[in-house]
C-alpha cells in the first residue's frame, strides 16, 4: 500500500509517523513544519491538557464531527506521546508546551519522527491529483506518480507565506467537494470606535463581555489595542465566535477593574477625589488606567484632560465608573483570513467520514488538519485537532492493508 500525503505541517508529519507500508510526503517548502515553528509566538502551544467533552467545548465549527477523532486520539494521548521524546510543561489554562518553549523542538520531533516511515520531497508542489482506477495519479513539479491512498493535509489560507494558500481546496474541489468559507478565524478586530490615539496598549486582567443580540458570553484575559481596534488572545477568541455574522450586530464590553464591583470602585474614586481634589483628570486617572489610555477613556466619558477633579459632579462620577465597567466597542470588520491563526471553513463535513475522515465522494481519498472546515479557540485546541484527524485517517489507512 503506497500513500500520499501533501504537505507536512503538523497533520502531514503525524500522518506519516503512523502510517505503515509505502509513504512519500510532498511538501512546497524547503523544510517540514514553516507554520508549526510560528505558533504559539514561537513557543508552540501543541495541546490543551482536558477531557474530550472539555475539549469539544472549545470546538468553533463542527465540534460534533471531531466526536470520534478527539476520543480516538485525545489530549492525555498527545501528552504521553510527546512526553517520550520531549519534557512538556503545562501553563495557565491547561495549555501545553515544550519545557523548552521552542516550537522546532516539536517540529524537529515530528519530523525525526516521519522520516523513519516516509521519503519527504521538498520543494515539490502537488499541482494535480487524478483518480486512476483503483489508485490515484500525481503530478508535482511535472512529475507523475501512482499512489493507492492521498491524505491532504496542506492546510487552509492563514499565513500564505509558510505555504497555506488553498491549495487543499482546489485538491478537494477537483473531486467535487464543497469547500466552505473561508472565514477569518482567531484575527484582530477592526473597531468603529478611534482608538488610534491609545497606540499599542496590552491589558492584562480585564473582563469582556461579547453580545450578539441578546446573547452574552464573559471572558477574562488579556487584551490589546492596536492602530485599527482590538486584538490579544481574549480578542481573537472572539472574533471566531462572530465571523459568520454582521460584526455589526455585536457589541465588546470592556470590564477595566473586574476585581472592584461599582460600589467599591465609586468608594475609591470618592476618597482619591478628596486626596487629589486639585489635580487635573489626566492626572487623577493615573491611579486607575495606564497613561496612554487616559485621553481616549477621558474623551469616551466627554471629559476634557485639563478637568480640575473637585469641580466634577456627581453625575461625572458615575459616567466614569460606568466607562470604567463597560467600555464598549463596536466592530465594523474582521481582518482578512490570511492573518488568522487558523482558517475557518474548509472541506465540508458532511462529504468527509468523522470515522475514517476519507472523502465520502471519493475513495482513497482523505483529509486532515486545517483543510477540513473544523476550528477551534486559541489554547492548543487548534494544533490537537491536526493531530486527531491525522492519526484518524492513518489509522484507517492501516486497518485497510492489514485486511
Amino acid at each position: 500500500m503506497k500513500t500520499a500525503i501533501i504537505g507536512a505541517g503538523p497533520a502531514g508529519l503525524f500522518a506519516a509517523a503512523n502510517l505503515n507500508g509505502e509513504v512519500v510526503v510532498f511538501e512546497r517548502n524547503a523544510e517540514a513544519g514553516k507554520k508549526l515553528n510560528i505558533t504559539g509566538k514561537g513557543r508552540c502551544n501543541l495541546t490543551n491538557d482536558c477531557s474530550p467533552e472539555a475539549f469539544l467545548d472549545k470546538v468553533v465549527t463542527n465540534p460534533k464531527f471531531m466526536y470520534g477523532a478527539i476520543n480516538g486520539f485525545s489530549p492525555e494521548d498527545t501528552v504521553k506521546y510527546f512526553s517520550k521524546y520531549i519534557p512538556l510543561k503545562t501553563e495557565r489554562g491547561n495549555r501545553v508546551f515544550p519545557a523548552s518553549d521552542d516550537a522546532r523542538e516539536v517540529t524537529k520531533t515530528l519530523f525525526d519522527l516521519a522520516r523513519k516511515r516516509a521519503v519527504f520531497r521538498f520543494n515539490t508542489r502537488v499541482t494535480d491529483v487524478k483518480k486512476i482506477n483503483n489508485g490515484f495519479k500525481i503530478k508535482a513539479n511535472g512529475v507523475e506518480e501512482s499512489f493507492d491512498n492521498v491524505i491532504v493535509c496542506c492546510g487552509g489560507v492563514s499565513y500564505p507565506g509558510t505555504g497555506s494558500t488553498g491549495d487543499g481546496y482546489k485538491i478537494a474541489g477537483s473531486f467535487g467537494h464543497s469547500i466552505i468559507g473561508p472565514y477569518p478565524a482567531l484575527v484582530p478586530i477592526i473597531v468603529k470606535e478611534d482608538v488610534g490615539k491609545v497606540g499599542f496598549l496590552t491589558l492584562k486582567n480585564v473582563g469582556v463581555k461579547l453580545k450578539t443580540g441578546k446573547k452574552l458570553r464573559e471572558f477574562f484575559g488579556e487584551v490589546e489595542f492596536n492602530r485599527k481596534g482590538l486584538c490579544g488572545p481574549v480578542i481573537i477568541s472572539i472574533s471566531s465566535l462572530i465571523n459568520k455574522i454582521d460584526p455589526n450586530e455585536t457589541r465588546i464590553i470592556i470590564d477595566l477593574k473586574p476585581a472592584l464591583d461599582r460600589e467599591k470602585l465609586t468608594a475609591r474614586l470618592q476618597r482619591d477625589a478628596k486626596e487629589r481634589k486639585d489635580d487635573e483628570l489626566s492626572s487623577f486617572m493615573r491611579g486607575l488606567l495606564p497613561k496612554e489610555m487616559i485621553g481616549y477613556f477621558l474623551s469616551s466619558c466627554a471629559l476634557k484632560e485639563n478637568r480640575i477633579v473637585r469641580t466634577l459632579s456627581g453625575a461625572d462620577f458615575e459616567n466614569i465608573v460606568e466607562k470604567l465597567k463597560n467600555m464598549v466597542f463596536t466592530p465594523s470588520a474582521l481582518e482578512k483570513p490570511e492573518i488568522g491563526i487558523v482558517t475557518s471553513g474548509g472541506v465540508n463535513v458532511k462529504e468527509i467520514n468523522p470515522k475514517t475522515m476519507e472523502s465520502r465522494l471519493c475513495e482513497g481519498l482523505y483529509f486532515a488538519g486545517e483543510v477540513i472546515d473544523v476550528d477551534a479557540l486559541t489554547g492548543g485546541f487548534n494544533i490537537q485537532i491536526a493531530l486527531s484527524t491525522a492519526y484518524c485517517a492513518a489509522r484507517a489507512i492501516n486497518q485497510k492493508t492489514e485486511v
